[in-house]
């Protein structure tokens, strides 16, 4: 049975430092989500975000789907992917059409037709669209309208974000994933999903900002009035704050991302200088005595120079210390001791952790600022289905030509 059919729902994140499968169903009667298993392995073949050795990769993505089988004792055989890496880029573009009915109504199809009008731009080449995500539609002059599909108007107009990243990237990707055995049913920005399982449609609509530190990479997406205005990736994250560590320190990286986790703070002051950490406790840490407050002030530049970035991604559209929701912190650096605090004072915003979405299950599992990504990706999918399903589209799935059409259409979902 095809697991669209049985409403399980998978996302897979293929992240820097780790490989994560996430098995949902979703429960249509109680209108829930059940999270049936969890699977997670190191990865070894991705760098900023992106693969850098096929085998390894696939080795990683295989340990994590035979756990997430285990778990849930369903077979994995097609996922949502996310994807990664700072030769992501967006951009704002327009798409206008004219009303097709001679009695002035809107349509879906003239709703398509615009979305495929505002996607019709010329790309560089090895470039393609990741998602095309409508922000508002305008009929006539009348602008700021979420659904226009009902309206009178003679021409239609969509105001749209267009997503694109580098075809070899996004190909050396599916190849890995494809060679485990599952079929892609989306591919989805990594920032994107994160915010999906962590953001409240109040958040989104007063002005909020998600960022996603990750192992090598910072995914940051802005909503304002319920809609992306912007999404940027910094090739920066967690995994260069443990390589300061290990420069800093003159200590293995591994020995480094055990005191990174272990002592680690991004708050220097809160620290005397008798707080000391005794290295030769630390397994392969040799001998010396380091103090807390020096290890915070290693964590502290490294953290100051991502927020810098993310300053300026927030000037490019003028929202810096703008947000009236603030930052919600999600991925696994967004565990530091201390970088709530840091966030309210370098962004000059409301700050907290993100955890992903009340769900059913062994939702327990996921409650961790590591997993938003990867339950954002299965969230995707369970609100990708439920449109499907209103349009009765998947009925016909049979048919060659409407499961081309729906993939197709499918771009167009936010």
């Amino acid at each position: 049975m095809s697991m669209s059919h049985d409403n399980t729902i998978i996302g897979l994140d293929v992240g820097t430092c780790n490989t994560r499968f996430v098995v949902a169903q979703i429960n249509n009667e109680e209108k829930k989500i059940k999270i049936l298993g969890v699977g997670q392995a190191p990865s070894t073949g991705m760098r900023k975000g992106v693969v850098v050795d096929l085998e390894e990769t696939i080795k990683a993505i295989n340990q994590a789907k035979e756990i997430a089988e285990r778990i849930s004792g369903y077979p994995i055989d097609r996922a949502y992917i996310g994807v990664n890496g700072n030769h992501i880029s967006c951009k704002p573009n327009k798409g206008v059409v004219a009303v097709s009915r001679a009695d002035g109504e809107i349509s879906a199809e003239d709703v398509e037709r615009t979305i495929n009008a505002a996607s019709a731009i010329c790309l560089l080449q090895n470039r393609e669209i990741l998602h095309v995500l409508p922000r508002y539609f305008i009929v006539d002059n009348q602008d700021k309208i979420k659904d226009p599909v009902g309206m009178s108007g003679i021409r239609l107009e969509v105001e749209a974000l267009l997503i694109e990243g580098s075809t070899p990237f996004i190909k050396n990707l599916t190849k890995c994933v494809v060679r485990t055995g599952v079929e892609i049913d989306g591919l989805i920005l990594t920032s994107l999903a994160s915010a999906q399982a962590v953001l409240s449609n109040r958040q989104k609509e007063l002005g909020v900002l998600s960022l996603d530190i990750g192992g090598s990479t910072t995914g940051l997406t802005v909503f304002e009035e319920g809609d992306i205005i912007h999404t940027q990736v910094l090739p920066i994250g967690s995994s260069h704050v443990t390589n300061d560590i290990a420069l800093g320190l003159r200590i293995p990286v591994d020995v480094a991302e055990k005191i990174k986790i272990e002592y680690g703070s991004v708050l220097p002051e809160e620290f005397s200088k008798k707080d000391v950490i005794d290295l030769s406790a630390i397994e392969g840490g040799g001998d010396g005595l380091v103090t807390k407050q020096h290890l915070a002030e290693i964590i502290e530049a490294r953290m100051s120079e991502i927020f810098d970035f993310v300053n300026k991604e927030l000037k490019k559209i003028d929202r810096q210390g703008l947000l009236p929701a603030g930052v919600v912190l999600t991925g696994g650096g967004a565990k530091m001791p201390g970088l709530v605090d840091f966030t309210k004072n370098k962004l000059r915003l409301p700050a907290q952790i993100g955890f992903p979405v009340a769900l059913d299950g062994i939702a327990d599992q996921v409650d961790d600022p590591c997993f938003a990504t990867v339950v954002g990706l299965a969230l995707w999918g369970v609100n990708r289905q439920k449109k499907f399903n209103k349009s009765n589209l998947l009925n016909f799935s049979s048919n060659k030509r409407v499961v081309q059409l729906v993939r197709w259409f499918r771009r167009f979902l936010p």
